[in-house]
């Protein structure tokens, strides 16, 4: 392994996805491949918005599925910052949780950033700075199984709340400012059974990328 300096910016992998699709079990699995010194990760989700700033629907319901429900200029200026090597830190967001205190999330950079959320790819700013973009598809009735259980056992919200959001908040954001980035992706790893062999060829991807730098990659 030779002695090049570390990339700046750093080589910036983004991965989108509707909501239900495993493009977070996904990413977690991919980075505990890694150590902290070769792959960072940040998340659009810690990047809400308050409560009180979401915008309501006709119903009264607060949409949090919305482009707009996130705090792009900080997700923007965060990546800016990681990708030319300086750390971060940001207030970990809990679902509008109040029995859940957050945590303080540092990042520190690394040659490989991993960018993940609904809207990198919608987010012009930020999808200009990504040298892959990576979709991961799923069957809609698939997302909608996913969504319940994730909503109702991690969430503990009710099944009515879970499926009125799915039908007037999730899928029309998909459809208007996710799916139609699917065919800009480079790579698009179908999720309908498993996705071990594309999680593999990515993983050998990364270690190419590490490979050019002056530290011992994980197994």
């Amino acid at each position: 392994m030779n002695n090049a300096p570390l990339p700046y910016p750093a080589f910036t992998i983004g991965i989108s996805g509707g909501s239900g699709s495993g493009k977070t079990t996904f990413v977690r699995r991919l980075c505990e491949q890694f150590s902290p010194q070769e792959v960072c990760l940040l998340s659009q989700d810690n990047y809400y918005l308050p409560r009180d700033q979401q915008h309501t629907d006709d119903r009264g319901e607060r949409n949090f599925d919305l482009p707009k429900s996130f705090d792009k200029k900080a997700f923007r200026r965060d990546l800016e910052r990681l990708r030319q090597g300086q750390p971060i830190e940001r207030e970990e967001y809990t679902y509008n949780n109040p029995l859940a205190t957050p945590r303080l999330i540092v990042v520190k950079p690394a040659p490989i950033i991993v960018v993940e959320g609904l809207f990198v790819f919608h987010y012009k700013k930020v999808a200009a700075q990504l040298d892959l973009k990576i979709f991961i598809n799923t069957k809609e009735n698939l997302k909608v199984i996913r969504r319940i259980h994730r909503d109702r056992t991690e969430r503990n919200y009710p099944i009515e709340d879970v499926l009125y959001k799915y039908q007037y908040h999730v899928l029309p954001a998909y459809e208007r400012y996710i799916l139609p980035y699917r065919e800009e992706a480079d790579l698009v790893i179908n999720n309908n059974h498993h996705f071990d062999r594309a999680l593999s060829v990515l993983a050998g991807f990364i270690r190419q990328q590490l490979a050019q730098y002056a530290f011992p990659l994980t197994c």
